[in-house]
């Protein structure tokens, strides 16, 4: 199966080491990132990400609403989900084609959504959800 990458941007270990391993168990191959500053080393070097998930809050030179706007401007074929438990964006602070999910999230929600942006570039074949054992999922 052909695995799409994932770059998680996310400034708590726990809970990034968290969403990793969820993510991996559905069958994505995850990079991580503890601020923007890393996300966009990461990018720039030329990993082939198609996803990028991120904390809209988190210490570093810029947000994730400001991650959002220089990875949909600079690479727009990448998908984009944000997440957040202190502030949620409405439509018009998004980068167009941005999903949000607001903290606390089910992980299985975001793996299906992550999933369905990526089947329809045709990345995966359909059914990846469901390999997902219900104990892995917080």
């Amino acid at each position: 199966m052909l695995q799409a990458t994932v770059l998680i941007v996310e400034d708590e270990p726990i809970i990034r080491l968290s969403v990793a391993e969820d993510f991996q168990s559905a069958g994505l191959h995850v990079l991580e990132a503890s601020n923007a500053d890393d996300a966009l080393a990461i990018l720039e070097a030329g990993w082939p990400v198609k996803a990028l998930f991120s904390d809209v809050e988190m210490h570093g030179s810029m947000d994730g609403l400001e991650l959002a706007r220089l990875v949909r401007e600079r690479w727009p074929q990448i998908h984009i989900i944000l997440t957040s438990g202190l502030k949620h964006p409405n439509g018009d602070e998004l980068p167009h084609n941005t999903h949000f999910f607001p903290k606390p999230y089910l992980h299985q929600t975001v793996i299906g959504a992550l999933c369905n942006l990526l089947e329809d570039d045709k990345v995966f074949p359909g059914g990846l959800v469901k390999a997902l054992a219900p104990e892995t999922v917080n």
